[in-house]
């Protein structure tokens, strides 16, 4: 079998919004504890401001991210990502070592003989598609709020906690303090 991740082109351009995607270690449905999710929104906020971005939209899913970013100066989309994910997996683990045993273990990986890795995200960059078009945009928003509907987690978009539906269903009002920040969209990316 082939792996395709290897032959995927990322093109980190200045001016275009990104909307990234990455998982959980074998899709997986860790991020159902509150405080993981916290600790999530924490290190997204955190790589927001260290590497020059904007979130624009986002949703944690059980086993998956989906976030719509713009970068304000040079973007290094995998220094972004590491940023978020390197945290999270070394807070975790903490965690896990002197409360979950089993799921440490079953979390762990044998890299090659002798060589183990605690593995909470998916190896790999996860998915990076530039977004320039009005519609495209608007798609991307829809899809990333239609998320936990579309799972059935929740009813409507707005009712899903860990998203930025309600943002936008009221027109930019005040996020809960768990989540991470986000900007609004500027106007001229709708022209």
């Amino acid at each position: 079998m082939t792996n395709n991740r290897k032959r995927v082109k990322h093109f980190h351009e200045r001016g275009d919004l990104h909307e990234l995607t990455f998982s959980c270690h074998d899709q997986r449905p860790l991020l159902t504890n509150e405080h993981w999710l916290k600790l999530l929104a924490k290190a997204v906020d955190s790589a927001l401001v260290n590497h020059q971005f904007h979130l624009y939209a986002f949703v944690f899913m059980p086993e998956h991210v989906h976030l719509l970013i713009y970068p304000s100066g040079e973007p290094d989309i995998g220094g972004f990502l590491k940023a978020i994910k390197r945290p999270i997996s070394f807070r975790i683990k903490q965690g896990l070592a002197t409360s979950n045993r089993r799921l440490l273990d079953e979390l762990t990986v044998q890299e090659r003989p002798g060589v183990t890795s605690f593995r909470f995200w998916q190896e790999g960059p996860g998915y990076d598609r530039n977004l320039q078009q009005p519609d495209a945009i608007k798609n991307s928003l829809d899809y990333i709020h239609m998320n936990p509907v579309k799972r059935e987690l929740a009813r409507r978009p707005e009712d899903w906690k860990w998203s930025s539906a309600r943002y936008f269903r009221s027109d930019g009002a005040e996020l809960d303090s768990d989540l991470p920040t986000l900007t609004k969209l500027p106007a001229n990316v709708w022209d």
